[in-house]
């Protein structure tokens, strides 16, 4: 049975996987600090509970556990907070990998999933973008990103037992279809869930930022993928790691996206309740358009979406946000 550390499987897409990787077989054990994440959302797995700022405690880890592989979800993910405290999102995202990567060279540990994004782009030049287009960030969250996919390759080039695959996600949205799991954060900016929370009335409105944006209706367009579908990318791409192919990088999304304001339409239609909305400036850091070009993680691995349906993520999130308790 293969082993595989899960670093950040308390959060929200990690959980998930934690849980797809469980029901193939696997033995997985979730290292988290549950500064975001929660214990309860490990239901498949060992919890190993250390921050990746203590190598000592990730060696620890990794010397009892031997995992064959490792994937890295562990991160700070608000692009507006990077953009307000970025020196937070340079110590999380990128000294505390360093940690990790250190203590799987010393212990031979040579197979590396990465938790990337699709704010490494930036402003594309062209839209749907593949991974061959210009990595051009404009927040400090995009920048910490590109600068762990720069040190993977540059690892890989100095040690060539050490393989990497980075999955660069789009907009992560909906929830487990057994109604396990989903997104909890303390102040989600999640459109998706923002907008359900107001329903909910554990929000007072919505904020639309932006609309002035060069799209048809003037607000930021995005690509969103259902989290199962992520899982299962995953699942592929630690396949293609064991079985020892070649580094790589891969798109998650649809390759389609929807504006904000046809996401609310959406939203109000699922739910069949209405929405209080307010129209304000554009957020730091943002780009108008971020849709995949999802061709190669579809040639390549083979990855069959199962769930590309607006209605049906916002109706597994919509199930999940009405068990929540705020």
């Amino acid at each position: 049975m293969k082993r595989i550390l899960v670093t950040g499987g308390a959060g929200y897409i990690g959980s998930h996987v934690v849980k797809h990787l469980a029901k193939r077989g696997y033995e997985v054990l979730t290292f988290d600090n549950l500064s975001t994440g929660h214990k309860w959302a490990v239901k498949y797995s060992n919890l190993f509970v250390a921050d990746l700022n203590n190598k000592e405690a990730i060696k620890k880890c990794i010397v009892d556990f031997r995992p064959n592989a490792v994937i890295h979800f562990a991160a700070s993910i608000e692009v507006n907070e990077s953009v307000l405290n970025p020196i937070k999102y340079y110590i999380n995202n990128i000294s505390n990998t360093i940690n990790l990567l250190e203590v799987m060279k010393e212990e031979g540990v040579n197979k590396f999933l990465f938790s990337s994004t699709a704010a490494v782009y930036g402003n594309p030049l062209k839209v749907p973008i593949d991974e061959d287009s210009p990595l051009n960030p404009i927040n400090p969250y995009g920048n910490s990103k590109k600068m762990i996919e720069l040190i993977l390759k540059d690892i890989s080039q100095a040690n060539s037992d050490f393989c990497y695959v980075s999955l660069r996600y789009f907009n992560v949205a909906g929830a487990d279809k057994d109604g396990e799991l989903g997104q909890v954060y303390e102040n989600s900016i999640h459109l998706i869930t923002r907008a359900l929370k107001v329903i909910k009335g554990s929000i007072d409105k919505l904020q639309i930022y932006g609309t002035d944006y060069d799209t048809a209706d003037g607000t930021c367009i995005r690509d969103y993928i259902h989290v199962d579908d992520l899982a299962d990318a995953h699942l592929i791409a630690l396949d293609y790691l064991l079985d020892g192919k070649e580094n790589n990088i891969f798109n998650c999304g649809y390759g389609h996206g929807y504006s904000v304001k046809e996401v609310i339409e959406t939203v109000k239609k699922v739910t069949a309740l209405p929405l209080k909305v307010e129209e304000t400036g554009r957020r730091a850091g943002d780009p108008a358009i971020l849709i995949a070009d999802n061709r190669k993680i579809k040639k390549v691995l083979g990855w069959l979406p199962k769930y590309n349906n607006l209605d049906y993520i916002i109706q597994t999130a919509w199930d999940w946000e009405k068990g929540l308790k705020n």
